[in-house]
């Protein structure tokens, strides 16, 4: 065998894994809470993982950090992508349901 498996492999298995730099930016204020991390040098697809190295363990309030690490990143393969964009379409509906019944008594 020729180490390729032809179109198996592309819909179920051998994913791709990349090594990227990475900007990470978490804050932990009265005025934000969040965690950035934005993979540079490459376009993330749907099913994509990020696994960002060398980030702290643990933010104090009033805390931001702001700086540079690596990451890998784990290609999704065709089903991957097509599941987790079929997927995502349910989850939006979700969000669709708005409650605007009248209150009751008034």
């Amino acid at each position: 065998m020729n180490g390729h498996w032809g179109v198996g492999r592309a819909i179920f298995g051998g994913n791709e894994t990349l090594e990227v730099p990475c900007s990470v930016d978490i804050e932990r204020t009265a005025d934000s809470f969040h965690a950035y991390a934005v993979p540079e040098d490459v376009f993330l697809n749907p099913g994509d993982q990020v696994i960002v190295h060398g980030t702290t363990g643990r933010v104090e309030f009033g805390e931001r950090y702001t700086f540079e690490t690596s990451a890998t990143v784990i290609r999704a393969n065709a089903f991957q992508r097509f599941w987790t964009q079929w997927v995502a379409i349910f989850e939006l509906t979700e969000l669709y349901h708005c409650g605007f019944e009248a209150r009751e008594g008034t």
